[in-house]
């Protein structure tokens, strides 16, 4: 169904449709504060999925950088080794597992048998994103065993084969690891390079943790994140930021959930794990899809401090996936579960002399995080749910009374599983219950007033994963298009005028490689140079930048605008900033104006900030990044016309 059809079946009531400009008038109370907008409001929900740690906000370049993979060779390759004979090999990459290693079992063992002859290339998350002049830090383990291997050279390649920079290292004649660092420049830039490792000498020699990093990282950091990518973070203004999921929490099965405890420490002794994504679904299919946990729980702490966030990481309920397995830990088993939330929240918020506490000091960050949320479970729903959870529920309230417990109300946003789990949770009076809902645009038009008739004394919502997937649309990034955004813009002055129930938001997923995405849309697609911002990302950002402090009522005729004449709004008081913020979405495919009555005497000029394109299918992409963007300006007075298909912000100085 086309939009023009959807709207005018939404307002044919209100006779808006089709018509010229209108004027609709709009009183604002400035002086009755209806509700304190919490300083979460509008985070961030970062997944591993669509490639978005490994390949993507980890900067780690090289894949299966230990040979821990499934297929322990998975992302190497030897072009001038011939594996099926014997005579005259240049020579050939053998994989060695430990007996006694902790996360790191493998390494490989090279055989040089023709000097200069034999080369290993590593492939990278779809190449190798390396920009002209700019350094990367390598750093790898090795351990000669026989011959004279006396070099290795590391050189970044296109797909042609051409050098684009490199470095050589001297290897030392011991037989004993031994770590070593160099960096290399590029000569070039190119999307997917590879790197080629090449010896000079023959013999055998042990190869282990072949690590390449930008050297320009996240406040450049080693072992750090990708900078960009980052920034776009922080450009939100997060107020949280949850981790590590969603699904990848659950696990396909228990064996494969998320331990925390297994992504703390030193890098190289973090056990790989297959990502639950990687073969989820048959048309998208991405077998090289694992985890390095090299962003792990300390790393996922420290970003949220990096953003100014509050942390808010989601712990296994000990029920696997129920779109998967669904396997259930049985109940009298359940403490290694529990006590793994226990030991998180005292990872996080104890002294450096506690014991998890003294790991987070020994990883450099001896000051506690100060943890203030913890969510048990994603997207688990039933009676098997609810008795787990109240398991948790009860221990961490005795032991950590201060800790906000958030809840799950399953993957949907309505239904029996979804009145069954509010039911049972507030009867356990948990503090705040997650909601999901990926729903079509006209959905989130006509929910805008889906939190106006909460109990007022009940649990608090997290609206934690949502995002309008518009139909009949070609899957991928064309999803991510104006139509959705300018929906889920009106959904969200829902969210605002009813902060007082709802405490936290966050679209989902956050971000794509374009190359290697199994979910979409999404708010962030990048390759490996670039990245942009999606028409949603911009609806979220004026949100996140533009939040307010108090909630004061905007209505029409005594009424909130729920899309009479196509409007929605909302309003807050900025407190810091002695200003009144107004949020304006005209769905509308006409002109549409608005009159503010303000309670009390404001400034005639207002700075303005304009979301608006009036093709509903239209998009960013990476050849066109800027089609849609916030435009600023300042007008004068209080009467305000509004482009068709638009999103408004007005701000206003108080007198």
């Amino acid at each position: 169904m086309k939009w023009n059809n959807i709207v005018a079946a939404s307002f044919i009531v209100a006779g808006s449709f089709g018509l010229q400009s209108q004027t609709t008038q709009l009183e604002v109370d400035i002086e009755n504060i209806v509700a304190e907008i919490q300083p979460s409001m509008y985070g961030v929900f970062f997944e591993d999925i669509n490639f978005a740690a490994d390949g993507g906000l980890y900067a780690e370049m090289v894949k299966n950088r230990s040979f821990e993979f499934d297929n322990p060779k998975m992302g190497w390759q030897e072009p001038n080794s011939n594996r099926h004979s014997h005579n005259n090999e240049s020579g050939i990459a053998k994989i060695i597992n430990y007996s006694d290693a902790r996360g790191n079992y493998n390494f490989a063992r090279i055989s040089v048998n023709k000097d200069s002859g034999y080369e290993l290339i590593n492939e990278s998350y779809r190449g190798m994103g390396i920009k002209e002049g700019e350094s990367y830090n390598l750093k790898f383990q090795a351990a000669p065993q026989t011959g004279e291997i006396s070099r290795i050279k590391f050189e970044f390649i296109n797909e042609e084969g051409q050098g684009l920079g490199g470095t050589e290292v001297a290897i030392e004649t011991a037989n004993s690891w031994k770590t070593y660092k160099t960096s290399l420049q590029a000569s070039s830039t190119e999307e997917r390079a590879k790197l080629k490792i090449s010896f000079t000498g023959t013999g055998e020699i042990d190869l282990d943790m072949i690590s390449l990093f930008p050297k320009d990282t996240w406040k450049g950091r080693e072992n750090g994140l990708r900078k960009d990518l980052v920034q776009m973070l922080a450009d939100l203004n997060p107020g949280f930021l949850r981790f590590p999921g969603g699904c990848i929490a659950e696990g396909r099965t228990l064996e494969k959930r998320y331990q925390w405890k297994k992504t703390i420490g030193p890098v190289e002794e973090r056990e790989v794990l297959v990502n639950r994504w990687n073969t989820e679904f048959r048309h998208k299919f991405t077998p090289d899809y694992f985890q390095s946990f090299g962003l792990g729980y300390y790393e996922y702490f420290l970003l949220a401090e990096d953003l100014d966030a509050e942390a808010l990481p989601i712990l296994s309920v000990g029920i696997a996936c129920q779109y998967n397995t669904g396997e259930m830990v049985p109940l009298e088993d359940l403490d290694p579960y529990v006590q793994d939330a226990l030991d998180l929240i005292e990872f996080a918020n104890g002294t450096a002399d506690s014991k998890w506490g003294s790991i987070r000091a020994e990883m450099g960050h001896p000051e506690p995080f100060n943890l203030k949320y913890i969510g048990i479970g994603n997207e688990q729903w039933g009676p098997e749910y609810i008795e787990r959870y109240e398991v948790f529920h009860k221990k961490i309230r005795e032991e950590y009374p201060e800790i906000e417990i958030v809840s799950g109300s399953g993957p949907n946003p309505d239904g029996d599983f979804f009145e069954f789990g509010w039911e049972e949770l507030t009867k356990l009076n948990t503090d705040i219950i997650d909601e999901h809902y990926y729903r079509s645009p006209q959905w989130f038009r006509d929910n805008a007033d889906r939190y106006d008739d909460y109990d007022r004394n009940g649990p608090k919502v997290f609206a934690g994963e949502y995002a309008a997937h518009p139909e009949n649309t070609e899957d991928g990034p064309k999803e991510n298009n104006w139509e959705a955004a300018l929906s889920e813009a009106a959904f969200m002055t829902g969210l605002e005028r009813n902060a007082d129930i709802v405490h936290l938001t966050s679209y989902a997923p956050l971000m794509a490689h374009k190359d290697a995405w199994q979910w979409a849309p999404d708010l962030i697609w990048f390759d490996n140079l670039k990245v942009y911002g999606t028409p949603n990302y911009h609806v979220q950002k004026l949100y996140g930048n533009n939040p307010g402090t108090e909630v004061v009522n905007i209505k029409s005729n005594g009424k909130a605008l729920t899309g009479e004449n196509s409007l929605y709004a909302s309003a807050v008081i900025n407190a810091k900033e002695n200003q009144v913020i107004i949020k304006v979405v005209n769905t509308g495919d006409q002109k549409n104006k608005i009159a503010l009555d303000f309670s009390r005497r404001v400034a005639k000029k207002a700075e303005v900030i304009q979301l608006h394109h009036s093709d509903l299918k239209a998009h960013n992409s990476f050849e066109n990044p800027d089609k849609i963007l916030p435009e600023e300006k300042e007008i004068r007075g209080h009467t305000i016309e509004l482009p068709a298909y638009s999103f408004t912000v007005l701000k206003y100085n108080l007198r």
